[in-house]
């Protein structure tokens, strides 16, 4: 996570909240806050957030975790979090439980405001990204737009499985659709780097655009819970058979144990335009369905027109909408 100047403690007065440094807690003063939060990503999203609230409690007794937590007379009524990546920082969560009341602010307004000032104050930050998805568009912008990020607004969409689409699984006289298997690691690095060359997502997300970091990002998602449990048995490639090289690949997780979530899929430019992606969606329910899955989800950028109006051809609807930002300095 790398070794960035110290948080400093602020005291909120005079309504007696405090923001203070997350690591003056442990697990057992975080646990109560992450279940509400946990039962909030089961209600908004079906997702089951046990995996990463676990993860983040081991951290936050690890005492490496940066963050702020939200104090009133001893009680904690929200927190926020974030890693170093090299030159960037990343805030992996912000969540309040609406236990602490403020007359002229909300919670997680502060918070907010609290790791953005950290961030950018950091020595070598140059880049700072974060995605709020439990949050709906707009309502924690101000903090962000005040400091110069630029918002994205992305959509969370969902598939129900028992009796929706079915997507078609096209037959391509120089495609092989076969599951993912761990050799594809690489090769699949190299096909998100160039699938995502000048598209908006390698604004949000400058992971897509090197090799190095397309294989970071795939190690978080196949190897770590923080997006679900990976599923290799509904992850797909499409092979060009000529060249043998992969031209398009989805990636699943399962975030509930009979819901699924699409963490990647991309197809090669010199491919799209012949239903390869619709074909990976399809093989992937295909696969869900037979365990009785019930249902899929994915996000998408909402500027992303092409695959948004794919995804509602598909079946999918809009849960929610949030937003990613991102700020260079």
């Amino acid at each position: 996570m790398g070794l960035h100047t110290p948080i400093e403690t602020h005291r909120t007065h005079p309504f007696g909240v405090e923001i203070l440094d997350l690591r003056h807690f442990s697990s057992h003063n975080l646990r109560p806050l992450l279940e509400q939060e946990t039962l909030l990503w089961a209600q908004m999203m079906s997702w089951d957030y046990r995996p990463s609230a676990e993860m983040i409690l081991r951290y936050i007794d690890s005492k490496i975790l940066p963050g702020y937590a939200a104090v009133e007379d001893g009680h904690i009524g929200g927190y926020a979090f974030f890693v170093y990546e090299g030159s960037k920082g990343v805030i992996g969560d912000l969540y309040a439980d609406g236990s602490i009341r403020l007359e002229d602010d909300t919670v997680e307004h502060r918070l907010a405001v609290h790791v953005i000032s950290t961030l950018q104050q950091s020595p070598g930050i140059q880049r700072i990204e974060a995605q709020l998805l439990p949050h709906e568009s707009g309502v924690l912008s101000e903090p962000f737009l005040a400091e110069g990020f630029r918002q994205y607004p992305r959509l969370f969409m969902t598939l129900p499985l028992r009796n929706g689409v079915r997507p078609e699984i096209s037959s391509l006289p120089d495609i092989e659709f076969r599951r993912w298997v761990e050799q594809d690691f690489q090769p699949s690095a190299a096909v998100i780097t160039t699938a995502y060359r000048g598209h908006i997502d390698s604004d949000i997300n400058d992971q897509y655009r090197s090799l190095n970091g397309s294989l970071r990002f795939l190690n978080n998602i196949v190897r770590f819970p923080g997006c679900g449990v990976f599923d290799g048995n509904a992850s797909f490639v499409a092979l060009h058979k000529p060249t043998r090289s992969i031209a398009g690949l989805l990636l699943c997780s399962r975030v509930r144990e009979d819901v699924g979530h699409v963490t990647q899929v991309c197809v090669l430019p010199e491919h799209r335009g012949r239903r390869i992606g619709e074909s990976l969606i399809g093989l992937c329910t295909q696969e869900l369905r037979t365990r009785n899955f019930l249902g899929l989800s994915l996000t998408v950028t909402e500027a992303n027109a092409k695959a948004v109006e794919l995804y509602r051809r598909l079946g999918f609807e809009t849960r929610r909408r949030f937003d990613a930002f991102v700020w260079e300095g």
